[in-house]
């Protein structure tokens, strides 16, 4: 690994330590959409190892996700029920090699991902 290589992991590790909580699930939620339309890019360009990287790096999100949902909260188990149902769909949509339904995960995602960053914001306001 060269040196600019290495700082910029490290500056990637930093962000990360230091992140809020609400911070460090916008970032997953940025990088599971990020990995779902590079998915959907793969298989349509038929370049299936790629596919196959970014897909189950977006399950593998999907999957903290999940573990970090607590009984506490009232919509856990709803929202634990959609992420289990994504999980299934890339797993199909993998093995089918089928970017549209790839997509569909998208379509699922995105207004989850613009409501955790609304409630991030939200946090930061009311904090500040």
């Amino acid at each position: 690994m060269n040196a600019a290589v290495k700082a910029q992991q490290r500056y990637r590790d930093e962000a990360i330590l230091s992140a809020t909580p609400e911070r460090l699930l916008t970032m997953l939620y940025d990088r599971l959409l990020l990995d779902i339309e590079r998915g959907e890019a793969a298989q349509r360009a038929a370049e299936w190892e790629s596919a196959n990287t970014h897909l189950q790096h977006a399950q593998a999100i999907i999957a903290e996700l999940s573990s970090s949902l607590t009984s506490v909260w009232d919509g856990s188990a709803e929202l634990r029920a959609l992420y289990d149902f994504l999980t299934r769909t890339l797993i199909g949509a993998n093995i089918a090699r089928d970017a549209d339904r790839t997509r569909s995960c998208r379509t699922l995602v995105v207004p989850l991902h613009e409501a955790w960053h609304q409630a991030a914001t939200s946090l930061a306001q009311a904090a500040s």
